[in-house]
């Protein structure tokens, strides 16, 4: 027996860290790693397996730690009991009836995929072996790492050649972020880049504030062995709020400026120069072929010169010889000495030999992908697919694809998978240069309206399928366009969409209003309503709403307005900023009234209730309610109509009546469920057996609460499975019953936990008190 728990202690020590070893030897009972609690009666194998897990239950990671570790032990064989149907397990799983001597705790595994974001790096690297051997050297000794160097100097390809060597090292996870520092658009915001590698581990509810995401983000990374790449980086305090919480951590930096800054953080700093004559040839040699280069060795040195040490030039230009092979070395050298003299007064970033490299490599295109490699330059975003290209160049999307291909083979795009490509901040520098020379400002214009157009559409679309009632307001899509990668009747597909695009989005807004395109600012904040109802995008509602509705007041549109000073406020109630809100919805009420808009008051009615209910002021929030009722009845909006009864009953059953609760909420979810409304006639479910837990009917409540969840889940509102299980809890106290209710709660937690919800650390208060209530039973004989 002492074998075995040291076994299990000693492996979880190993994985604990050593925070975690002091903490886990005080959970276990020991004051040093080779003192054992074997003080304990009559344990078993399994038994005394179980006591050090339910010792270590209070800390989650040691807890975990633990499970993990012990599964992996040969003398050890958890029970894992088989569950059918479509039932889906997170977190830990208690089995709670029918149980004989002690609880038996389950590891269930996560579904998400270990992130593994780093772009796929060039084949075959070379010309840095020894650049590559200090990386080695200063990654034992430091966990910050600051890669510094002239544009087009490689920083990037030789990280990435360096992370996919040292991958293995960071089993949780390798992620990366383009933080944009010399592009044509704005640098990512740390929330930005927050959101995204939070959303990378299953958080799904971000916060809105930049420095809450950051904590979630280092509590995240606690005990992960992680790999963080930041690539474009302008300024120190870009990277601070990106730190990971773990010591066993690397974040390694990408950047044209020193960052001195980042000494006090620990940061170890490599200046990267450009390569010699020896490394600029062996580059073309392993990009166009050994043969060819030692063919002609003198030409080939001076195509090396003429790139002048910079990789980016090295790339481009041997991509272009090697797609003509019949080409000598010698003509390839005297056509980038001719293309380098002509066009030298137009520098890009100071950069000739980039530049005249670009040049030499645009004089090959023909006249498709040509003018589609400078409106590429256009494009307020870095990454992009044909779709986009298409709606640019207005192309069809076949055509758009094939010109992608011929451009990604003179290497002036890099291909990312999935359709996706992009272009390094230079090359996009180039290309808007070339924009700027060939295109009248007309063309150009309408070339990135037509992109945002194309944004709109989609987004709309996604809206169409999601949230098809709230898709009712113009949308000034003047042309036909690329159409949107998910079918109408695909809900999973818009909402991946809306996910993945989150970013580009907002850069459209930002674009949109730098052209005082008002029309598409508003519409397009507007288009988003999904992103921030379903997957709860606050890192982006602020600026984007607050935006929508300046360009509303601007524009003039009484019904934009309307829509605009709704949902700014309601974005606003969400983050709990209600006094922001509540003027915003008069302002829509007043509004509403003077043009005799119904429906637009009731609207406003309704907002102004819910920031009366969460003051507590349930005589005021009833009385918009009930008004917002009879108004939205009025004009047959029957959708809002049961919205308002859900917040009616939940005022009802906080007065004390739930038996007033009942008829409106069954009310509200029939008519729900008839109009399509998955995710909302679920809302009505959870509220309807809250309401039945209240009145003491506990197996209508059970029947009521677990459809709910079913619901959520399909529809993928991970907030909501989260308060459903919750209510699920609350109804097992209501029945006595505190083991289902510890378990329903720990569910619920793990759901918060994952979404960074507020709500996540008063759960923890109520897992807490159910724990310290119940009696601690002996270990298992």
């Amino acid at each position: 027996m002492e074998s075995l728990l040291a076994e299990v202690l000693g492996a979880a020590l190993a994985h604990a860290g050593a925070a975690g070893r002091t903490e886990l030897r005080r959970l276990l009972g020991s004051q040093r790693e080779d003192e054992l609690p074997l003080n304990e009666p009559e344990l078993t194998d399994h038994g005394l397996v179980e006591y050090a897990i339910r010792r270590a239950a209070a800390d989650r990671a040691l807890e975990l730690a633990l499970l993990a570790w012990v599964e992996q032990l040969p003398s050890i064989r958890i029970q894992h009991n088989g569950i059918g149907g479509s039932a889906r397990l997170s977190g830990l799983v208690v089995q709670a009836r029918d149980v004989h001597g002690g609880l038996h705790w389950h590891s269930a595994k996560t579904e998400l995929p270990i992130p593994r974001q780093l772009p796929q790096p060039a084949a075959g690297f070379v010309g840095r072996g020894t650049e590559l051997d200090s990386l080695d050297a200063w990654v034992t000794t430091h966990w910050l790492l600051v890669v510094n160097g002239p544009a087009g100097v490689g920083k990037t390809g030789l990280l990435l050649a360096w992370a996919a060597r040292r991958a293995a090292d960071y089993p949780d996870g390798q992620l990366y972020a383009d933080l944009r520092g010399h592009g044509p658009g704005e640098p990512a915001g740390p929330a930005e880049t927050l959101g995204g590698f939070l959303r990378a581990f299953g958080v799904e509810r971000i916060p809105a504030d930049p420095a809450e995401a950051a904590a979630l983000w280092r509590s995240v990374t606690a005990g992960r062995r992680v790999l963080v790449l930041l690539d474009n980086v302008v300024t120190a305090a870009q990277v601070r709020q990106l730190l990971p919480g773990a010591p066993g951590a690397l974040v390694v930096v990408a950047s044209r400026f020193r960052l001195t800054g980042l000494g006090v953080d620990g940061a170890a700093f490599l200046p990267l120069g450009l390569l010699d004559e020896s490394a600029s040839e062996e580059v073309l040699a392993h990009r166009i072929g050994s043969g060819r280069t030692g063919a002609e060795p003198e030409a080939a040195r001076e195509l090396a010169a003429h790139c002048g040490g910079l990789a980016l030039a090295l790339s481009v230009v041997a991509a272009r010889v090697a797609a003509r092979p019949r080409m000598s070395l010698a003509d390839a050298a005297a056509a980038l000495e001719r293309e380098s003299g002509r066009l030298a007064a137009l520098r890009l970033a100071g950069e000739s030999a980039v530049q005249g490299a670009l040049d030499a490599s645009c004089a090959g295109l023909s006249e498709l992908p040509g003018r589609l490699y400078h409106l590429m330059g256009l494009l307020p975003f870095a990454d992009f697919g044909a779709a986009e290209c298409a709606a640019l160049a207005g192309l069809d999307l076949a055509t758009a694809e094939d010109l992608l291909d011929v451009l990604a083979e003179a290497n002036l795009v890099e291909e990312l998978g999935d359709g996706r490509y992009r272009c390094h901040d230079l090359v996009r520098l180039h290309a808007a240069g070339r924009a700027r020379h060939l295109e009248p400002a007309g063309e150009r214009e309408d070339a990135l309206r037509r992109v945002l157009e194309w944004y709109l559409a989609t987004c709309s679309a996604a809206e169409r399928v999601l949230t098809p009632n709230h898709a009712t307001q113009r949308r000034d899509v003047r042309r036909p366009l690329p159409p949107a990668p998910f079918a109408e009747s695909d809900r999973t597909a818009a909402l991946a969409w809306l996910d993945a695009r989150r970013g580009h989005l907002a850069a459209a807004v930002r674009t949109a209003e730098a052209h005082a395109w008002d029309g598409l600012v508003w519409q397009l904040a507007d288009a988003m309503h999904p992103l921030f109802l379903r997957l709860r995008a606050h890192e982006l509602g602020s600026a984007v709403h607050e935006s929508g509705l300046a360009a509303a007041r601007r524009e003039g549109d009484p019904a934009a307005l309307a829509r605009m000073l709704t949902d700014t406020a309601t974005r606003l109630y969400n983050l709990g900023r209600g006094e922001r809100a509540m003027p915003l919805f008069q302002e829509a009420l007043a509004a509403a009234l003077a043009g005799g808009e119904p429906k637009a008051q009731g609207q406003a009615l309704h907002g102004i209730g819910r920031i009366h209910h969460a003051a507590g002021r349930l005589d005021e929030a009833q009385d918009c309610f009930e008004r917002a009722l009879r108004l939205r009845l009025a004009v047959g909006y029957q959708r809002g109509a049961a919205l308002t009864r859900m917040t009616l009953a939940e005022i009802a059953v906080a007065r004390g009546r739930p038996d007033l609760a009942v008829p409106e909420l069954l009310l509200a979810q029939r008519t729900l469920t008839e109009l399509g409304e998955p995710y909302e006639a679920a809302r009505a479910l959870a509220h309807l057996g809250r309401a039945r837990t209240v009145l003491g009917d506990h197996a209508a409540a059970a029947e009521a609460l677990e459809r709910a969840v079913e619901l959520f889940r399909a529809a993928g509102s991970l907030y909501w499975e989260g308060r459903t299980l919750e209510l699920l809890g609350e109804l097992a106290e209501a029945r006595d019953d505190p083991e289902r209710a510890s378990a329903h709660y720990r569910e619920s937690l793990a759901r918060y936990q994952r979404m960074g919800a507020p709500d996540a650390e008063r759960l923890r208060s109520t897992v807490e008190r159910l724990a310290g209530a119940q009696p601690q039973a002996g270990p298992p004989g």
